[in-house]
């Protein structure tokens, strides 16, 4: 997803494809843009001739999770030509699934419930989704207003549509946009239904889009399609309150949606459910496209809730809930008794304290826990203590949300799907209302998030994972990189020997997950490194997770000596890892 399919464009064609391009474009914005860039080319400006070069050097992708690229003409970028062809693909798919079920005909057309959040342009790509979806005979339901991702994908299977779009770039930099697609209803098996596509669905949509001719020749409607009420919200809503448990609402509560559109819905959330201490960051309260006080909108990047933070630290907070922009993601930060300073809960330690809660509400009953392949271990004794079966799935929410009989799942990368029965996918918003009811009851005990994190610690062991990211702008050194630690892998980590080495690419019938490109290196003390590329930035990806066994009944001391002795371990884990990727 956003990366460009092979192919340059060399100058025989270049400025010929600009004007072409040109001439079809819908958006008078995006024409006189390229048509600025060509005149500047055409007078022999070099960095002009450059950008026209990279934006028409492929086409922008439709993969596993749609379409997402940097704003601006050209096919390598998100656009409304790029956007209407791949509604018209989309569309195609849909009536040509249904035909072949028997189930269109002169039946009623493929329904299509599209969303959209507040960056540069979604409305407008939203609209002209719609507007592609009822020319051709199909049923198109637009979310009353930018909402938050969940709401969409809760719609999916709330109004049984046949797909649903997400106009959203998620935490992405300002400058880019995206195409999220779902499939449900009569699209596909029951399992997959309200998740996001996976093979082959991506390629049989791509297929179609590629097919679509001049974007002038797609039929677009004026009108027709149906604007959803707010009953819609609402509904959501009602789902999300099915959560709520019985327990003092005793909590001060710091929120940040990071200029996104989770705001006043988390806001909804909590207090419906009886949380009235609660404090917005004012400065990130508001959506703003331009993300003004964060360099990269994501809870993960450094510095993205230091004013969360300091909030917290001015109003005496209990806990801090950061929200990505478009709420699919839920981060959360406590007060460290032991230090005085805020912390920042891992994704698998919030993972683990939503695992837990999941799993004993099931005690020994037929549901499923799942994770991700680079998410912690910790889950499966999770599961496994309270008689439960765990799944290991591909990275994505589009692979673990059609885990067979999911409870509970999510992913080391800040994604919780709380309630499968209404959202199947990350649910940021509901993660956070459970977050915040057990950080309450905790609270009634005397206790933090940090002791219940000990509490598992002294069951299962102490698991402390990290990450190491290799950013690159050439792209072509992702495959590269990935050759040559697959020819020579570390041969220990922090000084433990590498006992295992498992080729993700080459398929592995015992946990029963499909190929993909990836390494899994395990050393004898159990440290484990997954080692992949990342599927929606230019990145190499390295996960780390190291275990320290603990006595069950280990003092608070022994458990931060152990922290510390893990902690160490990462950073010598990280540098053996940075030394085999070239860093």
């Amino acid at each position: 997803m956003g990366r460009h399919s092979a192919g340059e464009a060399n100058d025989d064609h270049l400025l010929p494809s600009v004007r072409t391009w040109v001439a079809d474009d819908p958006d008078p914005v995006t024409a006189a843009e390229l048509t600025a860039l060509l005149d500047r080319a055409t007078a022999g400006d070099a960095e002009a001739h450059a950008d026209l070069a990279d934006r028409f050097a492929g086409t922008l992708e439709f993969g596993t999770a749609g379409l997402r690229g940097a704003l601006g003409g050209g096919p390598n970028r998100m656009n409304r030509a790029v956007v209407i062809r791949a509604a018209a693909g989309l569309t195609r798919y849909l009536t040509d699934a249904l035909a072949e079920q028997g189930e269109h005909g002169d039946g009623p057309g493929p329904r299509v419930v599209i969303g959209y959040d507040a960056r540069y342009n979604s409305d407008a790509f939203a609209r002209d989704t719609a507007a592609v979806v009822t020319a051709a005979g199909g049923e198109a339901l637009l979310l009353p207003r930018r909402l938050p991702t969940p709401v969409l994908a809760f719609a999916v299977q709330h109004l049984d549509a046949d797909a649903g779009v997400m106009v959203t770039a998620s935490h992405n930099p300002p400058q880019d946009n995206g195409y999220k697609v779902y499939l449900g209803g009569r699209a596909v098996p029951e399992t997959g239904r309200g998740a996001q596509i996976v093979p082959p669905y991506d390629r049989e949509i791509a297929d179609r889009i590629a097919a679509v001719g001049a974007v002038a020749d797609v039929p677009r409607a004026e009108e027709g399609w149906t604007v959803l009420g707010e009953e819609i919200v609402t509904d959501y809503l009602a789902a999300v309150a099915t959560l709520r448990a019985d327990g003092t609402r005793d909590l001060r509560v710091v929120l940040t949606p990071l200029h996104g559109v989770g705001g006043a819905l988390v806001e909804q959330v909590l207090r419906g459910a009886g949380f009235a201490d609660l404090h917005t960051v004012p400065e990130q309260a508001e959506p703003d496209p331009d993300f003004p006080t964060v360099a990269f909108p994501n809870p993960e990047e450094p510095g993205a809730i230091d004013l969360a933070l300091e909030l917290a630290r001015r109003v005496e907070a209990d806990l801090v809930i950061a929200n990505d922009p478009d709420a699919d993601r839920c981060a959360a930060a406590v007060l460290d008794p032991h230090t005085g300073a805020w912390r920042m809960l891992h994704g698998d330690e919030v993972g683990a304290l939503l695992g837990e809660q999941a799993a004993a509400s099931h005690e020994g009953g037929d549901g499923v826990l799942a994770c991700s392949i680079v998410s912690s271990r910790l889950l499966a004794k999770i599961a496994a203590a309270h008689g439960l079966a765990h799944a290991w799935t591909l990275t994505g929410f589009k692979w673990i949300a059609r885990t067979e009989g999911l409870t509970f799942g999510y992913e080391e990368a800040l994604g919780y799907c709380c309630d499968p029965g209404h959202v199947r996918d990350k649910d940021g918003l509901s993660a956070a209302l459970l977050l915040a009811q057990l950080a309450a009851r905790t609270k009634a005990d005397g206790r933090t998030l940090l002791d219940l994190l000990d509490d598992l610690a002294r069951r299962h062991g102490l698991h402390v994972s990290d990450q190491l990211s290799a950013r690159f702008t050439d792209l072509s050194q992702i495959p590269a990189t990935m050759a040559r630690v697959r020819q020579a892998p570390p041969a220990a980590l922090a000084g433990s020997p590498v006992v295992e080495v498992t080729d993700l690419a080459q398929p592995d019938p015992a946990d029963g997950v499909p190929p993909t490109d990836g390494l899994r290196l395990v050393a004898a003390d159990g440290t484990r490194v997954v080692i992949r590329p990342s599927g929606t930035e230019p990145k190499v990806k390295c996960y780390l997770e190291v275990i320290v066994p603990v006595e069950e009944h280990a003092p608070t001391a022994t458990l931060t000596q152990a922290r510390t002795a893990a902690r160490e371990r990462l950073d010598a884990v990280r540098q053996d890892l940075a030394t085999a990727l070239g860093l």
